[in-house]
């Protein structure tokens, strides 16, 4: 997309990109299902990392680059790929993972393991630490990369009121937005939850997953301070102008908004709610 608005095809890179940052280089960072992490740019498609400790990268999932050239991405799921992510959700086991990537030594290295369906990734404007989402268990995990807490981590924020999906600084620096996909707290799923012959049916026959209000048309992106603390956040129950947001990016006076139900993306005036 360009600065006047206008649009362009550039590169086929296989199936569907999910998350995805420009580098210092100019180049751009892509998270593709099945593959791994990518690179691309005008020229070429490189692949730079595709598994790790000999278990493949299945569901690359958002990407984020620090001033160093160290890039930071989740793998959402090492059991389940793109086309089967309800799966991981109907197990309810935790088989998503917090990587790294040395662009000097070429390698790729796990910084968390054992995550709730790996999504969203922020880094702070220190680069002291990395935020990860963890969908399937309504809370977002602070990682730390730098300073006496090095490789540590804590809970950042939980008990939200839908799944976090993408996560990303807000124009102070300071705090975050966090997209919620909602109907994943409902108690339809609850209850499913409680019987393994309900999973299965369920994983036989996952269009019944829309009939129990799975990841229904709810639209909800909240901001949150730099303890976690809620600041803000914003509620459209029936999704009626954009519906399941999974990404809420602030630029100047505006949050711009990713959906995978809309062909469009989403502009939401915010000037006016600054805190």
């Amino acid at each position: 997309m360009h600065s006047n608005g206008s649009w362009e095809d550039w590169k086929m890179v296989g199936s569907t990109p999910l998350g995805l940052t420009v580098s210092k280089s100019g180049d751009v960072l892509v998270c593709m299902p099945n593959q791994g992490l990518l690179k691309v740019n005008d020229d070429q498609i490189f692949l730079l990392a595709s598994e790790v400790n000999g278990i493949p990268i299945r569901l690359a999932d958002a990407v984020v680059e620090a001033s160093d050239g160290s890039v930071y991405f989740s793998d959402a799921s090492t059991k389940f790929g793109y086309d089967r992510f309800f799966l991981d959700l109907l197990e309810a086991k935790p088989h998503g993972r917090l990587l790294k990537y040395d662009p000097i030594t070429k390698k790729t290295t796990v910084l968390l393991d054992g995550l709730g369906f790996a999504n969203g990734v922020a880094l702070s404007l220190e680069e002291d630490y990395i935020l990860i989402c963890e969908t399937w268990k309504f809370r977002c995990l602070k990682h730390w990369i730098k300073g006496e807490k090095l490789g540590s981590t804590e809970i950042f924020i939980e008990n939200l009121p839908g799944g976090p999906d993408n996560i990303n600084i807000a124009a102070d620096g300071r705090s975050y937005w966090i997209a919620l996909i909602g109907g994943m707290r409902s108690r339809p799923l609850e209850f499913v939850y409680r019987y393994g012959i309900l999973k299965h049916i369920f994983a036989t026959y996952p269009y019944l997953l829309e009939w129990i209000g799975f990841m229904d048309n709810q639209t909800m992106v909240v901001k949150v301070g730099e303890e976690g603390e809620p600041i803000i956040s914003f509620d459209d129950s029936n999704g009626k102008v954009i519906s399941l947001v999974t990404s809420a990016m602030e630029v100047e006076d505006y949050l711009y908004l990713g959906s995978l139900n809309a062909n469009f993306l989403g502009r939401l005036s915010i000037d006016k709610f600054r805190i």
